[in-house]
């Protein structure tokens, strides 16, 4: 995939739990974990602002592009 979510880094990086971050923004934690595995195929801008709003982050910390390997 050419789309890589850091957002497992980003937890560390601010010492928040998964669990925290899914009750305060209001998705199971089991949505959360898809998310954070990158086994989604589209996340809504209103769910990736309270995640960046939550960790005080911007949507480039959270998401990078890697170019797939031929």
């Amino acid at each position: 995939m050419s789309i890589v979510v850091n957002l497992d880094i980003m937890l560390a990086k601010r010492k928040v739990k998964s669990k925290d971050l899914a009750e305060q923004i209001g998705i199971t934690e089991a949505n959360l974990s898809l998310l954070k595995s990158g086994k989604v195929k589209g996340v809504r801008f209103a769910t990736l602002e309270a995640i960046c709003r939550y960790l005080d982050c911007q949507p480039g910390d959270l998401l990078a592009y890697q170019p797939d390997q031929e």
